[in-house]
């Protein structure tokens, strides 16, 4: 029987529209795929030692929120969290925890606040905002032998750029993205993932959450292959009702 420690960090602070659905995404595919799960919620003045989880999250938050973490991030928790990522070890990170992880976040009237630097990439605000459903897809997961188109809704002023080393999650197909100028959204480097979308993200589209769960198999076990099939028909037909729908309107 495998088993799989999940880190929900800032759970508190960090939630934006629902965004522990996609804790809760992972904890029942897991367990609808026979693996056992133990959820830990860390947040300011706790310690956090990564090498006690196998998958990290960190959800959305506004300015304020991340203001409010800013100093515990980076005197207490940053140098586990770069550690982690250079272990290897899972992360999905949404809105404001992706921002989180980049250098600096630049507001729009000049205000610089700093942030972890774990990945090469920055933020910079803007007046406006970047607000509805978003669809991109993603190379990084196959479906039919075509990257797979993943949805999720957006909500941010925030203009996020990749630097050195940091790929895409995917091309945006309906939406603005990081962005909303070179069409791209979210980011990948080692085992991280970054996004922008709500709504909950993994709850929506199952593919991404099974590709999640078996990332973090294959690091913690040697003998792990991959996971069985599950009926996913009711799932997927919500997620290809919404994509044909949001597309239709392009």
């Amino acid at each position: 029987m495998y088993d799989l420690n999940i880190c929900h960090l800032y759970p508190d602070l960090l939630n934006t529209y629902g965004d522990r659905g996609n804790i809760l995404a992972l904890q029942r595919r897991a367990q609808w795929h026979g693996i056992n799960t133990r959820i830990t919620n860390i947040t300011i003045g706790d310690s956090f030692d990564s090498s006690e989880y196998d998958i990290i999250f960190l959800g959305g938050g506004q300015d304020y929120e991340q203001e409010i973490i800013q100093a515990d991030v980076l005197n207490r928790k940053g140098s586990e969290i770069k550690t982690a990522i250079d272990n290897m070890k899972v992360f999905l990170c949404i809105c404001g925890g992706y921002q989180l992880m980049g250098k600096y976040y630049k507001t729009w009237d000049g205000k610089e606040i700093e942030f972890l630097g774990a990945l090469d990439l920055w933020t910079v605000g803007g007046k406006e905002r970047m607000i509805g459903n978003i669809v991109f897809e993603s190379d990084f997961i196959p479906e039919d032998g075509k990257p797979l188109k993943i949805v999720g809704f957006e909500n941010h002023s925030g203009r996020t750029y990749l630097g050195e080393g940091i790929r895409p999650l995917g091309k945006v197909l309906s939406g603005s993205g990081n962005n909303g100028t070179d069409g791209y959204e979210g980011a990948v480097y080692n085992n991280v993932y970054c996004s922008y979308s709500h709504g909950s993200l993994l709850p929506k589209n199952p593919r991404l959450t099974d590709h999640l769960l078996t990332l973090a198999l294959k690091q913690k076990y040697s003998d792990f292959d991959t996971l069985g099939q599950l009926d996913d028909t009711f799932e997927t037909a919500a997620r290809s009702s919404v994509i044909e729908r949001i597309l239709k309107n392009i």
